[in-house]
Parts: C-alpha cells; sequence; structure tokens
C-alpha cells in the first residue's frame, strides 16, 4: 500500500542519522510531514535539506525535558498537527566487560537519553494527541533490552525500562485514543553498534572488527539476513498508519528471530569476547 501516512504528521528523534533517519525517509515517502529532532544541529540541518519542504529540523536534546516539550510544540505549529511520535534518540553508553569495572560514570546520561527521553516525548505528544482524535507513539527498544547480557549496564537497563514503561503508558492512554507500541531492533547496521564495540580501536582496525561482529551476530539468528534500517522503517510504518488502529502496548521485535532462540547450526560459535553478548540493535 502506498501512501499510508498521508496527512499526518510525524516527529522522530534520533532523526539524522541510523534508524531515525531509515524512519524518516519512509515516512516522508509514505507522505507524511516530518519533524526530525537530534543533538547534532550540522547533521540534521543537512539531512533536512536533502530531504526537501516537507521535512524540517528542530535541535534538541531528548535528555532535557523542556527541550522535548519544545519539540512537540514546534510540530505543531510547523505543519499544523501532530500524529506519529517515533521515540528513537538513544546512546550505548561505555562498554564495561563486568559488572565490578563498571563506575557507572555515564549512568545518569544513559537514562536520561534513552528512558527519560522516551517518557518525555510520550507525555508531550499524548497531551496534544488526547486533544485531537488520538495518534500513535512509537518507541525504540532493544532486544538487549528483552534478553539479559553483561558489559552495557545501563543500557540494557534502560532499554528494558523503556519496554515496561511503553505497556504502562498504553494502559493509561488508551481512553484518549493513543496508541503506544515499542520496537525491538536487532542487528541493524547503524553507527550504535560500532560506537559501543570498537569506538577505541585504530580506524584501519574497526572494519575488520566490526566485520567479525556483525558474523557472529548472524550466526545466533534464524534467519541469516543482515538487519537493515528499511526492516525497522516497515515496522514503523505499520504502527503507525491505520492498519494498526487495534493495536497497542505490544512489543515488536524486528531481529531476525534473535530472541526467538539459536539454531543448532552455531553452536561451535566462540564469544569474540569474555565480557558477554552483543545484540547489534
Amino acid at each position: 500500500m502506498a501512501n499510508e501516512l498521508t496527512g499526518k504528521v510525524a516527529v522522530i528523534t534520533g532523526g539524522s542519522s541510523g534508524i531515525g533517519l531509515g524512519v524518516a525517509q519512509r515516512f516522508l515517502a509514505e507522505g507524511a510531514r516530518v519533524v526530525i529532532a537530534d543533538i547534532d544541529r550540522d547533521s540534521g540541518e543537512e539531512v533536512v535539506a536533502a530531504l526537501g519542504a516537507d521535512a524540517a529540523f528542530k535541535h534538541t536534546d531528548v535528555a532535557d525535558a523542556r527541550q522535548v516539550t519544545d519539540l512537540v510544540a514546534f510540530a505543531v505549529a510547523r505543519f499544523g498537527g501532530l500524529h506519529v511520535m517515533f521515540n528513537n534518540a538513544g546512546i550505548s553508553g561505555v562498554r564495561h566487560p563486568t559488572l565490578f569495572d563498571d563506575d557507572f560514570a555515564d549512568f545518569h546520561r544513559v537514562m536520561d537519553v534513552n528512558l527519560l527521553g522516551v517518557m518525555v516525548g510520550t507525555r508531550e505528544a499524548a497531551r496534544y494527541m488526547a486533544t485531537a482524535g488520538g495518534g500513535a507513539v512509537i518507541n525504540i527498544s532493544s532486544v538487549g533490552g528483552v534478553n539479559p547480557a553483561p558489559s552495557l549496564w545501563a543500557y540494557h537497563m534502560s532499554k528494558s525500562s523503556v519496554i515496561f514503561f511503553t505497556k504502562a503508558a498504553a494502559v493509561g492512554l488508551g481512553e484518549h485514543n493513543v496508541r503506544v507500541n515499542c520496537i525491538c531492533p536487532g542487528n541493524i547496521e547503524t553507527p550504535i553498534l560500532e560506537q559501543a564495540m570498537a569506538a577505541h580501536l585504530p580506524e584501519d582496525e574497526r572494519a575488520e572488527t566490526m566485520k567479525r561482529i556483525r558474523a557472529y551476530i548472524l550466526a545466533k539468528q534464524p534467519l541469516q539476513i543482515q538487519g537493515k534500517t528499511d526492516d525497522i522503517a516497515e515496522a514503523a510504518v505499520f504502527l503507525a498508519c491505520d492498519r494498526s488502529s487495534y493495536i497497542t502496548g505490544t512489543v515488536l521485535p524486528v531481529d531476525g528471530g534473535l530472541l526467538a532462540g539459536t539454531p543448532a547450526s552455531s553452536g561451535g560459535i566462540t564469544r569474540l569476547q569474555a565480557g558477554g553478548d552483543v545484540d547489534g540493535d
């Protein structure tokens, strides 16, 4: 089906790269007008200039509740409404192989971006939607928010909390015809995995390291397919459009089957690092 989002206005946080950009491009192709929010002003403005008149940029740090409130107000003023809130902005935090190594120095920043940003984004979008006939809120969690794994301690906690919050918000906002759902990506090609796993390496080593990591993750998947941002965009369009009008409080993994289980063919795979799993979201 084409143009499923015609007439709708969407806000996408963390929209200048990765999953956010992929979803923005797809929403625009489906007829929506889109506000891209990002902390990276230069990248956001460059992206919007390329996307055309139906896209606008709002510099936003989602960890600051006031900026998120201003973001929603900007979308309504710029395009005349708000129908879809895509809470996507997130950071990995610093990777620590064992719990004993983690000083939790980045805990509050990770939780503020990954969880508080989602909570405030949901609240502010729903506050408007409740007066305008309803709408759809889509929150991004991770397979790492479902299956526990060591290393990115604050990150996993934040993503697990996003799932619980999504369900609670769906219950609380249903009376206003505001649907709240959650997507859990796994092994999607975005910058966040490289930032978490290979940022400390010399540039000439990163590509080979990431190739090995992707192969390791693929071996754990029932579907031997590398995930793309388009795969998340497909799910996002469905949850944003009228085809999902009877769906709320749901958690949708888009992960090649990672959460379903590991195929027997991967039994000989050796863990890359003693520090634990990687989920590649």
